[in-house]
């Protein structure tokens, strides 16, 4: 059943750990009432393949996934048939000794449905989950070919037809922005930037997510990626590798940040060599002083 106002959403998806900011929950919240695509962009591992889970659980319903790359065709997106069982099934029918006219070998039981068209079977009950993830990953062609799905909820195979959605998807589609994005598709749906979250709401994250997480940990951690988001890095780190974080401090049994594990432990957060050696030692050390003093007079003062 969809949330009947904004703060339900927000209720629900705090009791499934994930924290929103408000302009957020109000983009989900527009995108379930007025069924449109959510579009999400924003640094990877903000937490934009997270909330389509997230919804899949509040819907009850399936979560199909689609995950993009570059060179993504219609055969593992959409459909392809199955050559295999239609040979057999011609070749059946010949051994047979069955007179000229051939079976229809191009019906919908010799489809292969790939997550697109699984998400619109006339057969459901009831609305899936669609998650097309990256798509900035996937080429123009395949970005036109979304506009048909979006537009009309329905996806045409010239062999059968048009194939239209009794209950059309929730979509989410996310992007990490590494090509811009044609309009057209933009257009089609809500769209919401996921920004890296604050100190506070970091700090709820890993509370949330990681409980095991000593508090004392959880707030230098949380100090510690602020400031190193500040940063020239090649990559910086996102929520998931804050989590990642904080789970392995936690699986060491540490209470607390310091130098030591922080330089033995920076492969979990920094995903580059190069980011690795300009943190590694002096940097270090100087982040892991100050997460220490944020965490003793509290962030946002001894930010100022």
């Amino acid at each position: 059943m969809l949330p009947q106002s904004i703060s339900e959403l927000d209720q629900q998806l705090a009791a499934r750990n994930y924290v929103a900011d408000r302009g957020l929950v109000t983009a989900t919240f527009l995108a379930l009432k007025l069924n449109k695509p959510l579009f999400l962009e924003g640094e990877a591992g903000v937490g934009k393949t997270e909330i389509a889970k997230v919804l899949a659980e509040i819907l009850d319903t399936e979560l199909i996934r689609l995950q993009c790359y570059e060179g993504l065709d219609i055969n593992h997106a959409v459909y392809e048939w199955n050559y295999a069982r239609q040979l057999l099934e011609l070749r059946a029918h010949d051994s047979g000794g069955a007179a000229h006219v051939h079976p229809n070998i191009f019906g919908v039981e010799f489809l292969i449905k790939r997550p697109l068209l699984q998400a619109i079977e006339e057969a459901r009950t009831q609305a899936p989950v669609l998650l097309i993830d990256e798509v900035d990953r996937s080429d123009t062609e395949f970005e036109a070919y979304l506009l048909e799905l979006l537009s009309d909820w329905q996806i045409t195979i010239p062999e059968l037809g048009t194939l239209k959605a009794t209950y059309p998807p929730v979509v989410v589609i996310t992007s990490n922005r590494t090509r811009e994005l044609h309009d057209a598709l933009k257009r089609r749906c809500i769209y919401y930037w996921i920004e890296y979250p604050n100190f506070a709401k970091e700090l709820a994250i890993v509370r949330a997510k990681v409980p095991q997480a000593e508090p004392r940990l959880a707030e230098q951690i949380v100090a510690f990626i602020q400031e190193l988001r500040g940063r020239d890095l090649y990559k910086m780190p996102g929520v998931a590798e804050t989590l990642d974080w904080a789970s392995a401090l936690a699986a060491l049994d540490q209470t607390a940040l310091d130098e030591q594990t922080v330089n033995e432990t920076l492969g979990v957060i920094l995903k580059y060599q190069d980011d690795v050696e300009q943190v590694r030692g002096g940097v270090a050390m100087e982040l892991t002083g100050r997460a220490q003093a944020y965490q003793e007079l509290g962030y946002e003062r001894a930010a100022r």
